[in-house]
């Protein structure tokens, strides 16, 4: 047990005070933007119509479990390991979209990928669809100058007498 129910305990005072108002900040709210932009989840939000905002095209928009919307490329279903991870995206029975994340797919796995992937108005630069292999080599890079100051070092201080 241990865990209070507020369902068998009443709390006091009325439903109003227990209740955020319409519009006050919710704590979780930055979270799940911030997780929304990393996911990728950075569709025009209703009532704007489902249009890119680089290329004009129209895309599939589908609400996230975070609260934003994604705006799908329409009618492109792809095996999932042919798709940067991160990119994954998935919609399950009611129509939410939820993102795979880097995670290796399962065989035969299939997903959708978001509009801004194949955006003609954007180059792979501005998308960045691979990020980890960013990060990969980023540490490559640090791994092979401390190796090449390893090896050029003295191997012996000299003499100073």
């Amino acid at each position: 047990m241990g865990v209070y129910d507020d369902s068998i305990i009443p709390l006091a005072g009325s439903d109003e005070q227990r209740q955020p108002l319409p519009g006050a900040p919710r704590s979780w709210e930055n979270a799940d933007r911030a997780q929304a932009a990393l996911d990728g989840a950075i569709g025009p939000e209703p009532p704007s119509p489902p249009r890119c905002p680089h290329c004009g095209l129209a895309g599939e928009r589908r609400p996230t479990y975070t609260g934003q919307h994604v705006l799908l490329e329409p009618g492109l279903v792809l095996p999932a390991h042919l798709v940067p991870g991160g990119h994954r995206w998935h919609v399950d029975s009611n129509g939410v979209a939820w993102n795979g994340g880097s995670e290796e797919p399962l065989p035969g796995a299939r997903c959708r990928i978001p509009h801004h992937l194949a955006c003609p108005g954007l180059s792979l630069d501005e998308i960045r669809p691979w990020r980890w292999l960013t990060e990969v080599r980023t540490e490559n890079a640090g791994r092979a100058r401390r190796r090449a100051d390893e090896e050029s070092g003295p191997t012996a201080l000299p003499d100073a007498g």
